[in-house]
């Protein structure tokens, strides 16, 4: 344990609505050693982004409220820590690259203050030195012309290089967990492309930590050591990246795989889909979420929830199936 940089155990987060109490994470576990990079993967409304907001102390209250557990970085639990002890965390020592990079600037202010914004609370440096440190930022992840680019609007950069002046802003203090939450997204596969071998390059050059937070398992098969799967608010499957593609255990994870083009896949035959929809947790299920809709489900799985256990090292798995029957 002397080299896990974040320990989060037991987090549960729940929304108040008119129709009820939405449990949105339900009693998630891992642990995030020192410049390992993880994934985190799952279709969209499954948990994935929430987890890291209730880490960060980013979930709005009300109607969001952090039910119960820890998460420990340093060995002090960011869940019990005030706004301001928060604050001297957040962009400091754990960065946020935010989804969508057309929204997440503000349009009104320079790229450049919006770096030296944070550099001068962090680090405290003057706004000469600042903007000096957000033109070798820019500089670093590709911005032609970077100190003259420091006075541009966000409406003034393309897609892509929003997205780099996003990454630049996130390692403005060189944390040491950077959380990339779908960065790529909204961009094309070209850019796509530039920004993972860019934040590679980066992670090697820089030594940091990442969480990469997807519903692509294609991106994930090339940036991250280790993955775990989130389904309907819970942890699901949990593997080293090239155990989890080799042997997949998870009826989800399954089929998440098979909706993945290959090399070589027969065009004549279709990929393959998940039917359904994913669940809305008004209450916690006392059964296995994605039993509604599995091509494997039994009865065991109607009536209780699956514990994530492990089933070789390393490899954890929350089925009542056992993978002899799943012919995998």
């Amino acid at each position: 344990m002397e080299n896990v940089l974040l320990d989060v155990q037991g987090l549960e987060t729940q929304f108040i609505t008119p129709n009820g109490t939405v449990h949105a994470i339900n009693g998630v576990s891992f642990t995030v050693e020192n410049g390992e990079t993880i994934g985190i993967v799952g279709e969209s409304g499954c948990g994935k982004s929430m987890t890291m907001l209730s880490i960060l102390g980013l979930v709005p209250t009300p109607p969001g409220k952090i039910a119960s557990g820890i998460a420990l970085f340093h060995g002090q639990d960011m869940l019990k820590m005030s706004e301001d002890q928060l604050q001297k965390i957040r962009g400091a020592q754990i960065g946020m690259i935010f989804q969508d990079p057309m929204t997440s600037l503000n349009p009104v202010l320079t790229i450049g203050r919006q770096i030296t914004e944070t550099i001068e609370v962090h680090l405290g440096l003057n706004h000469g030195l600042a903007s000096k440190r957000a033109a070798e930022l820019l500089e670093m992840v590709g911005i032609p012309k970077a100190k003259e680019r420091l006075n541009d609007y966000p409406h003034q950069f393309s897609g892509g290089m929003r997205q780099r002046a996003m990454i630049a802003m996130a390692l403005s203090c060189k944390p040491q967990i950077l959380i990339a939450d779908e960065p790529t997204t909204a961009l094309d596969v070209t850019i796509q492309a530039q920004i993972l071998e860019l934040v590679k390059n980066l992670r090697d050059e820089l030594g940091m930590t990442i969480i990469w937070i997807t519903h692509d398992l294609g991106i994930i098969a090339n940036l991250a050591r280790r993955v775990i799967v989130m389904y309907g608010g819970y942890f699901i499957e949990e593997a080293l990246v090239k155990e989890l593609f080799r042997n997949p255990q998870h009826p989800y994870t399954l089929g998440l795989l098979g909706s993945l083009p290959r090399l070589d896949y027969d065009l004549r035959e279709p990929l393959v889909s998940i039917d359904g929809a994913p669940p809305i947790l008004y209450q916690k299920p006392n059964y296995c979420p994605f039993a509604p809709r599995c091509n494997y489900v039994i009865e065991a799985c109607r009536q209780a929830n699956p514990i994530l256990e492990e089933i070789t090292p390393g490899h954890r798995v929350a089925c009542w199936v056992k993978p002899k029957l799943r012919n995998v």
